[in-house]
């Protein structure tokens, strides 16, 4: 044994040892066992069914009004109240120019607009929220319903309802965080200018159908010759009297609260004037606007949602009608989910969300929507914005809105024949202005350059190709973006000199799986082979999780520097990960995993292992 050697092995001997004189670096034994076991599920269930799915505290959970409503207080009546009448006024015109939206007739949109608010007084946990017909919701139903009518938007609330009960009682919510913040914005932007374009056809008065972004302009560019002078002048002054009276909440002093309530009723002034100033021409003989036409009166009736239907002559079968709705059928609960859960936490104040709950009150107020002939409904920002603005205390408030709406029906109904397209048009493009999310974009460019590449790609192709082939789009991009993520961690190297041997440190920043694996000992072995050291460690404190296909490649990068002749250590790996590596190749791995506060000590075992073979 030279002098060096001599010296290593007297140092070592400081250390406490066992008979092979690596128990402070020697992570495993090849004897233990180190077999996966499974969980008792049986037990699992027993016990979660025992303590959680059949308590009182689980039963609050579920049903929150048993929460909130013990406390109510005689104060929050009268501000409920008022919230409810206020998002009521508001609801109405946007309920009708939704239906528009949707290519229905205007009472859907006041059918989708009370259900929700009952079922969510019971199942809500957020009091802003107000449940009803959306903006994205409608125009997501408008291509099938333009084409088939509205026995598929009935049926589209039906299945979204289902999927979002489901997901929210399989705790399956976390499918909507892989629909990221770029991906969101470029979404809602394209969906927002889509709705806007389709809307200019009737801000105009030109015939023609304008379903779709493109289709839409060509429809405006082909038939400019025709646009109507006075519906054109009252769509264009409601635009500017919406935007003018939206700036009525910033008033100070004693008109504050004159200007809060005008400028969160300013839809409903809008169409009740415009309404109102048609039906006075009218009465004169004089018809310079187009009109809405007849709205059917009455309540709808409660019957099941259509499982089949009649079009052209042609039957369609549930499975036909499922077909035809295609990929929406997929992406309109998860947008729903997208839109409700994130108003949510945007009106959360600092309280937590049980998106859960949030989910499983969305399917509920789908489902029972479908029994009245709504089309599909989720959280409405814009009215959730006036629920809170008009100081609502408890979910109560939805049920003075759903009320109104109620009444609308039966007594209003035939006065909305006279409410002007153009009116609703610009109730709708007033709207959109504030959906188009260039603030987002800004706040992407500046934190994240590359992140604009899905904002940008899902905009275009939502407005080239159709929302739900643009959400898909958008969300595979992004998802590559994680892929190339994961299939690189970042491999940081250095070169460590103890006691005259060179050792190569090779750190992995993150978990590694299969995609990683290749990516990993390419770098290895080419860092090896640049440095001529003595001894190779992979570091892996950083490393929680590894699968198969890691396991098989470490051990393969043991093989690979076994034949450069460089053996190799893996220090301070986890042991739920080296338990991996065990079960793979116990007799390979167990000698080669260490742990320790130094590399020194990596140093002594291979020197004193060294040494032993030597002799």
């Amino acid at each position: 044994m030279d002098k060096r050697n001599a010296e290593q092995h007297k140092m070592y001997q400081n250390l406490p040892q066992d008979e092979n004189g690596l128990a402070t670096v020697i992570e495993g034994n090849i004897d233990d066992d180190y077999s996966e076991q499974f969980p008792p599920v049986g037990a699992l269930l027993v016990n979660k069914i025992r303590n959680g799915w059949c308590s009182e505290k689980l039963l609050k959970k579920r049903l929150p009004i048993l929460q909130w409503l013990p406390g109510y207080r005689r104060e929050y009546f009268v501000e409920d109240i008022v919230a409810g009448l206020t998002v009521g006024l508001t609801v109405i015109p946007q309920g009708i120019a939704y239906a528009v939206v949707a290519s229905l007739e205007p009472q859907y949109g006041l059918y989708s607009a009370f259900a929700g608010c009952f079922v969510y007084f019971v199942f809500g946990s957020c009091k802003d929220i107000t449940i009803g017909p959306t903006a994205i919701m409608s125009l997501m139903v408008q291509i099938h319903v333009a084409n088939l009518g509205p026995a598929f938007a009935i049926l589209s609330a039906f299945l979204a309802g289902c999927i979002i009960l489901v997901l929210g009682l399989l705790n399956l919510g976390f499918l909507v965080q892989f629909i990221s913040m770029p991906v969101t914005a470029g979404f809602t932007s394209a969906a927002a200018i889509t709705i806007a374009s389709g809307q200019v056809k009737s801000l105009l008065g030109l015939p023609g159908k304008s379903n779709e972004f493109l289709e839409s302009w060509i429809n405006v560019v082909e038939n400019i010759h025709l646009t109507r002078l006075w519906d054109s002048i009252l769509g264009v002054s409601s635009i500017v009297i919406l935007l003018l009276m939206m700036q009525l909440k910033n008033l100070d002093g004693r008109w504050k609260t004159v200007g809060k309530y005008l400028s969160l009723s300013r839809n409903a002034i809008v169409v009740i004037g415009g309404t109102l100033l048609a039906y006075i021409l009218s009465t004169d003989g004089v018809a310079p606007f187009l009109l809405t036409g007849n709205v059917t009166s009455g309540l709808p009736p409660f019957q099941l949602p259509p499982f089949s239907t009649v079009v052209n002559n042609q039957t369609y079968t549930f499975t036909d009608m499922v077909s035809e709705l295609g990929t929406s059928v997929i992406a309109l609960p998860l947008i729903a989910i997208l839109e409700s859960i994130a108003i949510a936490k945007a009106f959360s104040k600092g309280k937590t969300i049980d998106a859960t709950q949030e989910m499983i009150a969305l399917g509920l107020c789908n489902l029972a929507g479908s029994f009245f002939s709504s089309m599909p409904v989720t959280g409405s920002f814009t009215r959730s914005a006036v629920n809170n603005s008009s100081g609502v205390r408890t979910p109560a408030g939805g049920v003075t809105t759903g009320l109104v709406v109620l009444l609308a029906l039966g007594l209003l109904a035939s006065s909305f024949f006279y409410i002007p397209k153009a009116t609703l048009a610009a109730v709708i493009i007033a709207a959109m202005f504030f959906m188009v999310e260039f603030h987002a974009a800004a706040e992407i460019w500046r934190t994240k350059k590359i992140d604009i590449i899905p904002f940008f790609t899902t905009l275009i192709a939502c407005l080239l190709i159709g929302l739900e082939y643009g959400m898909i789009i958008g969300i595979g991009v992004n998802l590559c973006f994680v892929l190339y993520l994961t299939s690189r961690p970042n491999i940081i190297h250095r070169i460590e000199r103890v006691n005259d041997y060179e050792l190569l440190v090779v750190s992995p920043d993150q978990s590694l799986i299969y995609s990683s694996a290749e990516y990993l000992k390419y770098r290895v072995l080419k860092l090896s082979q640049q440095n001529q050291v003595d001894v190779v460690i992979i570091k892996g404190s950083a490393v929680s999780y590894i699968d198969s296909t890691v396991a098989k490649i470490l051990a393969g990068i043991v093989e690979d520097l076994r034949v450069q002749g460089k053996p190799v250590y893996f220090w301070n790996w986890q042991r739920s990960v080296q338990h991996t590596a065990f079960r793979l190749d116990s007799a390979l791995f167990v000698p080669l995993f260490k742990r320790g506060d130094s590399t020194l000590e990596i140093v002594k075992c291979w020197t004193l292992k060294s040494n032993r073979n030597d002799a």
